[in-house]
């Protein structure tokens, strides 16, 4: 026992050697750091882990607001239209649903008219297309028939199984989730539509202090970007589709119209949707007419492309919507890995308002606070 020097003893016995914090401040400051960034990155990667299983057992969740949230957006100025109208909420949210499934529906249907009978046509002409591509391949590159057909065969079995085609069950449940998440897409659109500022203000008014204002003017820049993106995304999409659909036609290339259907919904997906789309244009065009057409082609789809990128996406898009390439890929890949076509729709979108928000609350803190002190300017020794 140890004399506290006031007549008592503390319960403290001196035990020889170091303890855990003795023996921790007694680590190189190396090991230390290397030990705190190992468990932070640990936790780290295990919350994106979870976070990713979430998402993937959530996937048609998911996809169904974000898509309700994109439609929205898009739909918005319609609705206000509407009000302005002194139409009530309810009867405003409605007619414009009714009013996009106007749209969607005779579209598809004038499409599908147009357009049934060539769709066989096309799948035709691509593997044509594709067994030239093969064919130049091999004879001015050093790849044998047999290692490409293995190639091509392990692609079309691929694609075949994504499809969900050989699999009844698989594809009876993919085809209720997917009607399943129309629905559920629906009847959040026109909740969104009609209560959707109400409950941002319920949000809101649940707050106090600065986060009230920050959080306000995040969901307020993050609410321009979503509508932005939407509105120039389909602008744009429109344009690249018009414009390639119009050369294939000037070069006469068959099932033009098709092909500029195929151009407008990959425009939906940046980078990679144009990038796909452009191929099998350029591959129909190769089975049809010849190198020559086909080069023809890709000269108007890279130019078309180069004028949408460089000219008409600053014009329509704002520039907080505008991301990085890289950053376009990394989101794409993701949103694909993760939930197929309809996440690789939705994950620029997502990425685009995040960024937004997460840029809003950073300038709103560096704006709270104080700035640092000047360092007084260094005088000469007397």
């Amino acid at each position: 026992m140890v004399d506290n020097g006031a007549g008592r003893t503390s319960g403290v016995t001196a035990v020889g050697g170091a303890g855990p914090r003795q023996t921790w401040a007694g680590l190189p400051w190396l090991v230390r750091s290397a030990v705190l960034w190992s468990g932070c990155l640990i936790v780290f990667v295990l919350a994106l882990y979870l976070l990713g299983r979430a998402v993937v057992l959530l996937a048609p969740l998911a996809i169904a607001v974000a898509v309700t949230f994109f439609l929205t957006a898009l739909l918005d100025p319609v609705q206000l239209a509407l009000r302005r109208l002194r139409l009530p909420g309810s009867l405003a949210a409605l007619l414009t649903i009714l009013l996009l499934l106007g749209i969607l529906v005779g579209a598809g249907t004038l499409v599908w008219n147009l357009t049934a009978g060539q769709f066989s046509d096309l799948s035709k002409e691509l593997i044509q297309g594709v067994d030239r591509t093969r064919d130049f391949v091999t004879s001015t590159l050093p790849i044998t028939d047999q290692q490409l057909d293995r190639i091509i065969d392990q692609a079309r079995r691929g694609l075949s199984q994504g499809g969900g085609g050989l699999d009844p069950v698989s594809g009876a449940r993919t085809a209720a989730e997917v009607v399943g998440s129309t629905l559920l897409a629906l009847v959040l659109l026109f909740f969104l539509l009609k209560d959707g500022r109400s409950m941002w203000r319920w949000v809101l008014d649940r707050m106090t202090g600065p986060r009230r204002e920050v959080t306000a003017q995040a969901g307020r820049n993050g609410w321009r970007t979503l509508g932005a993106y939407s509105r120039g995304t389909m602008m744009i999409a429109a344009i690249d589709a018009i414009g390639i659909g119009i050369a294939l036609v000037v070069l006469r290339v068959p099932l033009a119209l098709p092909l500029a259907l195929i151009t407008f919904l990959g425009g939906f997906i940046p980078i990679i949707g144009a990038t796909v789309a452009g191929t099998v244009a350029v591959l129909v065009a190769l089975a049809a007419k010849g190198p020559v057409t086909a080069l023809l082609v890709l000269a108007a789809v890279i130019a078309v492309q180069q004028i949408e990128g460089n000219l008409l996406e600053p014009l329509i898009m704002k520039r907080q919507v505008r991301l990085h390439p890289a950053v376009i890929l990394v989101a794409v890949t993701a949103g694909t890995l993760i939930a197929g076509i309809a996440g690789a729709f939705v994950a620029v979108p997502i990425t685009a308002v995040v960024w937004r928000v997460i840029d809003t609350v950073q300038k709103s803190r560096d704006a709270a606070s104080p700035p640092a002190p000047a360092t007084p300017p260094a005088t000469a020794a007397e």
